[in-house]
């Protein structure tokens, strides 16, 4: 069962309705996007080589490792689309992060000319939550930045909520298991290739968590 955030209601309100109408307000210049990181992905090396699966015949992994280092994952989805932008770093500060915004999201927002960009995260210490916004703002003023930049918060303890957790398990699942990566170059090249192949057939995530069931959940409890 999820832990419920006292406030929940009230903050996972505006996150839902973003979902449901990030399609329309993406064509009127409003883009909602869902950012995180998926931390420390290891490299891990196997001794011996996986044995392949057989009729009726699970693969089996190599027992033996040698550790080649880890990576952080900071990324982002368009709601709308289900395009990722990403990048990964040997450390996972708020300093980091604001790397990846600078970086990657906000020359996409520029290339884009979108009038407002709608930002959905969690309030994780890397997030900064206590200064984002002000950050933000003071960033849009020095650089005239054509567009603004909203913070929508999501309740504590509902990472299910958050639409590219769902794309980190896709990573997980498909990439990241079994984890057999010669060294930490060629793990975060992978990662990067698998962003490229998810974005040449991107679709939006099919969501089916509304206002009006959240409501009726709660008014029966």
């Amino acid at each position: 069962m999820h832990r419920i955030d006292d406030n929940f209601v009230e903050k996972a309100t505006p996150v839902l309705r973003l979902y449901a109408q990030a399609k329309f307000l993406l064509s009127a210049g409003f883009w909602v996007v869902c950012v995180d990181e998926k931390t420390s992905i290891q490299a891990r090396f196997g001794l011996h080589p996986n044995k392949a699966a057989g009729v009726e015949q699970p693969v089996h992994f190599a027992a033996r490792y040698v550790r080649e280092g880890a990576t952080h994952l900071f990324a982002a989805l368009s709601v709308a689309e289900g395009l990722i932008y990403g990048c990964c770093s040997p450390t996972k500060t708020f300093l980091d992060f604001q790397t990846f915004l600078v970086s990657v999201l906000i020359p996409e927002a520029i290339r884009r000319g979108v009038r407002h960009i709608y930002l959905i995260l969690d309030d994780g210490s890397t997030h900064a939550p206590k200064q984002l916004q002000a950050w933000l703002n003071q960033k849009q003023k020095e650089e005239g930045w054509s567009f603004t930049v909203e913070v929508v918060w999501l309740p504590k303890y509902a990472s299910w909520l958050d639409q590219i957790s769902i794309w980190f398990s896709i990573l997980q699942r498909k990439l990241l298991t079994p984890n057999d990566f010669p060294d930490i170059e060629t793990l975060q090249q992978r990662i990067t290739d698998f962003i490229i192949r998810h974005n040449d057939s991107a679709q939006p995530i099919k969501w089916s968590y509304t206002v009006a069931q959240m409501m009726e959940k709660f008014a029966t409890n």
